[in-house]
């Protein structure tokens, strides 16, 4: 919350040095918008549905999830979650997610009351060590709508409105990328979201689903015991790094080529 925020921040900048692996989620407030007028593929349909949901919503939590390349958890605290201020009242959302965050634990009045102000985040995640460098790999499940609300709280304005500009400008934020639902395209017999899949490989939830916190632990649990099964622990960077599943051109932002594939739905819960 907004009165722990810097001393948190301040643990977290000395925790990724030796902890550079952060598998992260969002919570936010649905889908409310859709795109009108014309689209060069399926691929800029679904950017362009994700730019203008960004646009106009807020994000609600972020959970960062903190190990090393063996997957071991930092010790004590591995998992926060920041509670960003949030209104009912005042800013837009859909209201079947506000329902399912609600009976997921979520204290919309806290939100309004103790969130945390998002550029005074920004300013603090920008001299965190956590983005802008080379070393440190964000794990993500089917992330593009996590990625988007992440890239316009650290620029402070709209997301370009071309995909190719925003996956340049997620290379320099965010130089090392691994989606898990893009690895799931390798793996015989793995589909569905992240619940599904952690089934699948008996992995075991600590926490509340659809809390940021909970689901970034779980990403962490899932995408290290998937490595393990399917890629003996050795994911090759040329095929598995910086692809988003769910987009094409652009979605590759290691090469520009066509990387997650247009066929992938925008956003789903539970995808």
């Amino acid at each position: 919350w907004a009165d722990t925020l810097e001393g948190e921040m301040a643990t977290i900048r000395d925790l990724v040095q030796m902890y550079p692996y952060v598998s992260m989620d969002t919570e936010f407030p649905g889908v409310v918008a859709r795109p009108i007028g014309t689209f060069k593929s399926s691929s800029d349909f679904h950017y362009q549905t994700l730019r203008c949901n960004v646009d106009l919503l807020k994000i609600i939590q972020l959970g960062l999830t903190f190990c090393n390349e063996e997957g071991e958890l930092a010790p004590g605290v591995c998992t926060y979650q920041f509670n960003f201020k949030f209104s009912l009242s005042d800013d837009i959302y859909a209201q079947d997610s506000i329902d399912l965050l609600t009976r997921s634990g979520i204290d919309f009045k806290r939100h309004d009351e103790q969130g945390i102000d998002v550029v005074y985040f920004a300013e603090l995640l920008i001299s965190s060590g956590l983005v802008l460098c080379d070393e440190v790999r964000w794990v993500s499940f089917h992330s593009g709508y996590d990625f988007g609300y992440l890239m316009k709280l650290l620029t402070c304005k709209a997301l370009p409105h071309e995909e190719d500009d925003f996956f340049a400008d997620m290379k320099i934020y965010f130089p090392q990328i691994y989606d898990i639902k893009y690895l799931m395209k390798s793996c015989e017999g793995l589909k569905g979201g992240l619940n599904k899949l952690a089934e699948d490989l008996e992995v075991e939830r600590i926490g509340p689903e659809h809390q940021a916190g909970s689901d970034s632990l779980l990403t962490q649990a899932t995408f290290f015991k998937m490595r393990a099964l399917f890629f003996e622990n050795d994911l090759d960077s040329t095929k598995y790094l910086n692809i988003l599943y769910g987009f094409g051109m652009g979605a590759n932002f290691n090469t520009g080529k066509a990387g997650g594939g247009a066929n992938g739905p925008s956003w789903d819960p539970e995808s």
